[in-house]
């Protein structure tokens, strides 16, 4: 099954490049300023939140020293909440989107999240460039740390994009679904420890937030860009196997919706 699929993705990886350029083409169609907006939209948040908390609400986090330190808190976290929430967003809207695809073409379907991951890996890029920059000037940038991200992107983008598409299977059937998604995602931002420490927090609402799975990325994360330490991957365990349950589920609810999918587009 697996060298299938490998198989499929490979011969149509001409089909994929294009919707991913079609992608792009379509996000930034008649926009004056283009891709730059990808930069744009995540440096104008991190701004907005560096000087509201450093400056007007004075935040500090226990132990970190230095001018950058807050931005580099505040940055490490959401620029990859930004992949997780395009990944769930896109995910979510992937059938709509592509409905009359769907309808003409006779193509692999694993071809869609594949196309969802590369457009959302490409924004990221563009985005953790800048942040590398930023880094390297500061001296604030981890070299010998930089390869642990690579396991936490993967498990990053097994749970967004497994979430996304049992999500957007139900978006077929129940167009809520979709416009539910925005509010939660909200919710979620703030219930994950981006702009604000953990610490911070009464005990009991810590052990709330620790079950959130984007806690336990997110904190990893922090823990090279801020602290500048190796990550304990014994805490992201629990979150990979989850991450693996999600994307099983993510299997199981398309192939028993595949046929339906079509009609109700």
């Amino acid at each position: 099954m697996l060298s299938k699929t490998l198989k499929n993705l490979w011969d149509y990886r001409e089909f994929i490049s294009s919707n991913v350029a079609r992608e792009f083409q379509l996000k930034y169609q008649n926009s004056l300023l283009g891709a730059t907006w990808s930069v744009i939209n995540p440096l104008s948040m991190i701004l907005v939140y560096t000087v509201i908390f450093t400056n007007i609400m004075k935040a500090k986090l226990p132990g970190i020293e230095g001018h950058f330190g807050y931005s580099i808190y505040i940055c490490s976290g959401i620029i990859f909440w930004g992949f997780f929430s395009e990944l769930v967003s896109k995910g979510t809207n992937v059938y709509l989107d592509n409905a009359s695809l769907l309808k003409k073409l006779k193509f692999p379907r694993e071809c869609l999240p594949v196309t969802v991951l590369l457009t959302a890996l490409v924004n990221f890029s563009i985005i953790f460039s800048l942040f590398s920059i930023f880094l390297i000037i500061t001296g604030n940038f981890p070299f010998l740390l930089v390869i642990q991200i690579i396991p936490i992107m993967i498990i990053l983008s097994v749970f967004g994009l497994s979430l996304g598409f049992i999500l957007g299977v139900l978006n077929v059937f129940f167009r809520d679904v979709g416009q539910l998604l925005g509010v939660i995602l909200q919710f979620w931002f703030w219930a994950t420890p981006i702009i604000y420490p953990l610490d911070i927090l009464p005990a009991p609402i810590q052990n709330l937030i620790q079950l959130n799975p984007m806690t336990i990325i997110v904190g990893s994360l922090q823990r090279i860009f801020v602290m500048n330490e190796g990550v304990n991957f014994s805490d992201l365990l629990g979150v990979s196997v989850f991450s693996l349950v999600l994307f099983s589920l993510s299997l199981y609810v398309y192939r028993k919706n595949a046929n339906e999918i079509a009609d109700e587009l």
